[in-house]
């Protein structure tokens, strides 16, 4: 069956998951991710992509983005994807692939965009990384919860409705991600960028799929049913 075409759309929020090669460490230590952040900063900021929201685990990396141009997503991971791996392979001594293969996206409805990013900071705990989102110096989540304000990042309009001033924002994300995502959402959302399943409602799917001309739903099991 031949692979459905990415789905990437302007103006939309999107989930994109990118994992190393064989699942090989893609950041050894800090510097390797404080270069990835800055390498993301500049190369966003050209390419018309806004960043809500990143993780930056030991062997994957996941980013909640906003492509403003027209192909703007692929070109930042393009971008990202020469310059990283050109910087990781001569520090670290190395050649070759880094990556495994493309990276993975979804675009995501406006009310997925919050819990997105909440998975985004529970993923180091999950993995083991770190025993709170707050401990976790490589997300997004010390920015949005007034620790460690980061220039570049943009909060999605979501954001602006948990509060009418920055203190209460904050307060109601960290008491967001405090809370938790039942496994099944986090699962779902980390599964709809891996195989690129849009994520939203029925309305929001067709909606989409008039826009793209794309399906946005698995295809059924089985033969197509006949018509009379």
């Amino acid at each position: 069956m031949a692979r459905l075409p990415r789905l990437s759309v302007t103006d939309w929020p999107h989930l994109v998951f990118w994992q190393g090669n064989n699942r090989q460490a893609v950041f050894v230590d800090d510097d390797d991710r404080q270069a990835f952040v800055t390498l993301l900063g500049e190369t966003a900021a050209r390419e018309g992509v806004e960043v809500h929201g990143y993780a930056l685990l030991d062997s994957a990396l996941w980013l909640v983005v906003t492509p403003r141009r027209q192909g703007g997503l692929s070109r930042l991971m393009q971008g990202l994807g020469r310059s990283y791996v050109r910087r990781f392979n001569a520090r670290h001594g190395r050649s070759g692939t880094l990556w495994e293969g493309r990276y993975r996206a979804t675009v995501l409805a406006p009310e997925q965009v919050l819990p997105a990013l909440a998975m985004l900071d529970l993923e180091p705990v999950r993995l083991g990384l770190a025993p709170s989102p707050q401990d976790w110096t490589w997300s997004t989540h010390r920015h949005y919860t007034g620790v460690a304000p980061q220039r570049g990042v943009q909060p999605p309009p979501p954001w602006w409705g948990l509060g009418d001033t920055p203190f209460a924002r904050e307060a109601a994300y960290r008491q967001r991600v405090q809370g938790g995502l039942p496994p099944a959402q986090a699962q779902g959302l980390r599964e709809a960028a891996i195989k690129g399943w849009p994520v939203g409602d029925a309305a929001f799917l067709a909606a989409l799929a008039e826009q793209t001309g794309r399906r946005t739903q698995p295809a059924r099991p089985g033969r197509p049913r006949k018509t009379q």
